[in-house]
């Protein structure tokens, strides 16, 4: 088969979009949320011959098996967790040799899934950047539907003493969250309160940012799906603009409280997951029934923190990622604790970016639902939205994203 230039591959992409903006994803479906097994990856160093390598060996790593097809091209296998699952194929690893050399790597995904997100390469296991357009290759397939997905996909690189990092988002791991979450605690007004651990005993973490009474609350959450890390960024751009030291800020800060748990599923994220968390379950469908540790967490410090203050949760928003930036809102029709601030945030915030036209996509239920956003509404009244990131979002528009929304939210909410 021919390799798809980046100019084919990108008339590809425009054939699977609607003329219209993105729909996002159907209704969402009641699933068990009871633990399901999951297949353990061991982490592993692959020794294929002719002193190259490839591991897994790093915390968010992800690579199944790997084979030498030839002297040039490796294949490796990414597998999930478990199933059924999301088709979100993640993939993270490292590879080095003892000679300088090309070689191609092969991202097969045998039993379930299409390739869905773009390689992003690390020489220094600090910063990412995507790997060149002329040395990805992927390997289209038309479905029964019409649409056509990437099967399989070949990355071209050059490998040597020095680790390559090789992954599907910009970082792997717990690391990148935990220096940013040292970096807030900097700030006089920001704490960190442990709500709960994991199922494998790590630390469910909130920041509190503010020094109010708690009679007005927001919330926000994020990285309950491992791979979605845009969200993460765009989370953390938000959190880091309503820190600012400015007067807009510091009245905020002095009339709302904050709560930010950035990383709901650290188990899933450390352990390199798909989507579950390691109970086997996708935490975003158990804010009803409550099984897994992260979600009841969570739940209970909001239904503590409103019993104990006599306050209420005013706004929420949990920070995802997924093919297209969309924003998923509450049916427009209910009011909460300050009605009409979703719309009114998400258009203003909007208008600030040159050309931007937001995806609101508000849902047409009128009862409680099994996510995050539809129990901050339905259970605390309060103004919820899922703010979802495109997974090849630029990393500039998801950081003005973050920020724009943070600083017309001060605005609105300072005038109230």
């Amino acid at each position: 088969m021919k390799y798809l230039t980046p100019t084919l591959l990108f008339l590809v992409f425009l054939s699977c979009k609607s003329p219209q903006q993105w729909s996002g994803q159907g209704p969402i479906e009641v699933v068990p949320t009871e633990d399901r097994p999951i297949e353990n990856q061991p982490f592993q160093d692959f020794d294929l011959g002719d002193g190259f390598f490839i591991s897994n060996k790093m915390e968010g790593g992800r690579l199944s098996d790997a084979t030498r097809i030839n002297d040039s091209l490796v294949e490796v296998k990414i597998l999930p967790e478990n199933q059924p699952i999301n088709p979100s194929p993640w993939y993270a690893f490292k590879v080095w040799s003892e000679e300088e050399k090309q070689m191609w790597i092969r991202l097969t995904y045998p039993t379930t899934g299409f390739h869905r997100y773009y390689p992003k390469i690390n020489k220094r296991g600090l910063y990412y950047k995507k790997l060149d357009s002329a040395a990805f290759h992927p390997h289209p397939k038309l479905m029964e539907d019409g649409r056509t997905r990437i099967e399989f996909a070949e990355a071209k690189v050059w490998v040597g003493p020095d680790t390559l990092w090789i992954a599907a988002q910009d970082f792997a791991g717990t690391a990148y969250v935990e220096r940013w979450k040292s970096k807030m605690l900097k700030n006089d007004f920001v704490e960190k309160i442990q709500i709960g651990t994991s199922k494998e005993g790590r630390p469910l973490e909130i920041l509190k940012i503010g020094k109010s009474d708690d009679q007005k609350m927001l919330m926000a959450i994020s990285l309950q799906h491992p791979p979605e890390i845009p969200g993460f960024l765009a989370l953390k751009s938000f959190v880091e603009t309503l820190c600012e030291d400015s007067p807009e800020a510091r009245k905020f800060r002095s009339k709302y409280n904050l709560y930010v748990m950035p990383m709901m599923n650290p188990d899933g994220v450390a352990r390199g997951h798909w989507r579950h968390n390691v109970g086997g379950v996708d935490t975003n469908r158990d804010w009803v029934n409550f099984n897994q540790p992260e979600p009841k967490a969570l739940a209970d410090f909001m239904e503590n923190k409103v019993s104990e203050t006599g306050g209420k949760f005013i706004f929420a928003a949990d920070f995802h990622a997924t093919w297209e930036d969309i924003f998923y809102t509450i049916n427009e029709d209910l009011e909460g604790n300050h009605p009409g601030l979703i719309p009114k945030l998400i258009r203003r915030s909007s208008r600030k970016i040159p050309g931007y036209e937001p995806n609101i996509r508000p849902s047409e239920g009128l009862e409680r639902g099994v996510t995050s956003s539809s129990y901050f509404f339905f259970v605390h009244g309060a103004e919820a939205m899922t703010f979802e990131v495109g997974d090849d979002t630029p990393r500039n528009l998801i950081r003005l994203k973050g920020e724009t929304t943070a600083r017309e939210l001060m605005r609105m909410l300072n005038r109230k």
